[in-house]
């Protein structure tokens, strides 16, 4: 079953949107939903050279020229593929959300996924960056 999660007005070119879900297993995970002019696709929200730093912190995540950038080391993923060829994160790919654009909407159509809310798990909770790079 498809949920909602915005309208594609909403989300803008080299723009993201952060979201909460409910995993399989019952776990909180967050995912950055991000938009280029290519595609519209959602990855879970954390670098794969580092799984505790986030890629959007709470303020959007870093996107410059269709890639999405870690904060921490500057690694770059395509927005599209969630492929890194370069840095720390060499070689590694972003896991993937299965998301849809419908009638000018973006729904979640992840079946081992569920929609529970805009925005992080708990802000108190989540690491943070030793860095305060941004784009």
């Amino acid at each position: 079953m498809a949920e909602h999660l915005c309208s594609l007005s909403e989300l803008a070119e080299d723009d993201s949107w952060l979201f909460t879900v409910r995993e399989a297993d019952g776990s909180e995970e967050e995912v950055v939903l991000v938009r280029t002019d290519d595609c519209v696709r959602a990855w879970l929200n954390y670098c794969q050279h580092e799984t505790d730093q986030r890629l959007d912190r709470g303020f959007g995540a870093a996107m410059r020229d269709g890639e999405i950038v870690c904060p921490k080391h500057g690694s770059m993923y395509d927005a599209c593929s969630g492929y890194c060829d370069n840095g720390k994160a060499a070689e590694s790919t972003l896991v993937s959300v299965d998301v849809e654009t419908r009638d000018g909407d973006v729904v979640l159509t992840d079946d081992d996924r569920t929609f529970l809310h805009e925005g992080a798990i708990e802000e108190d909770d989540l690491p943070g960056s030793s860095s305060h790079l941004t784009f």
